[in-house]
């Protein structure tokens, strides 16, 4: 398989975009960070692009007021480091139409439940854990799964669970979680690398 030319999106602290950044460095992963792109211009994961030497750029509204200015723009940056393999690290916009097209089937993302269960619109982080322990769940766990036009309902690539213990938190269950989610995110890309997993839309 060809090396994955890896770009992020990321919203916030970019815990996850770490997790593989790391493994590509130990060589656990072989492949390629190349761009971080982030909407919020004091995330956190720009200072992880910043302390790795990565190239990053901040993306958003508040430069783009013309949501279709700013996906040509998008599509052009990663085009021209040459990704191939979109992964959304705690990215909370839409990706615009032409980036869809493009890189159909080639956009991962990360949720922390076991969709279809507790995803959609206004369904991240501890609003997921929360409605978890609220149904007393005995098992909830992580999805990566492709981008489409909507929240969380592009085709399922991996999943796996964690289970919801009785004394629970939110704040518990969340670190689980997303500890979990950093080991899985690195799983699954390294299956997808060697063709273990194939990406299709």
């Amino acid at each position: 398989m060809e090396v994955l030319r890896i770009g992020f999106l990321a919203s916030h602290g970019g815990s996850n975009m770490q997790a593989i950044i790391g493994a590509c460095k130990t060589g656990e992963l072989d492949a390629k960070p190349t761009i971080v792109i982030s909407n919020n211009s004091k995330s956190g994961a720009i200072e992880r692009a910043q302390q790795e030497g990565i190239p990053y750029c901040h993306m958003s509204s508040v430069i783009y007021s013309d949501p279709k200015i700013l996906d040509e723009t998008m599509l052009e940056i990663l085009e021209s480091y040459k990704v191939n393999l979109i992964v959304l690290a705690g990215y909370m916009k839409k990706i615009g139409t032409k980036t869809l097209s493009r890189y159909k089937g080639r956009i991962l993302n990360i949720h922390p439940s076991l969709l279809p269960k507790y995803g959609g619109i206004g369904m991240y982080g501890d609003r997921v854990h929360e409605a978890v322990i609220r149904a007393n769940d005995n098992t909830t766990g992580v999805t990566i799964h492709l981008v489409d036009e909507n929240y969380d309902t592009g085709c399922i690539i991996a999943q796996t669970e964690v289970p919801v213990l009785k004394e629970d938190s939110v704040e518990t269950l969340g670190k689980r979680v997303l500890q979990r989610e950093h080991e899985f995110f690195v799983e699954t890309l390294i299956k997808i690398r060697s063709g273990e997993l194939e990406l299709y839309s």
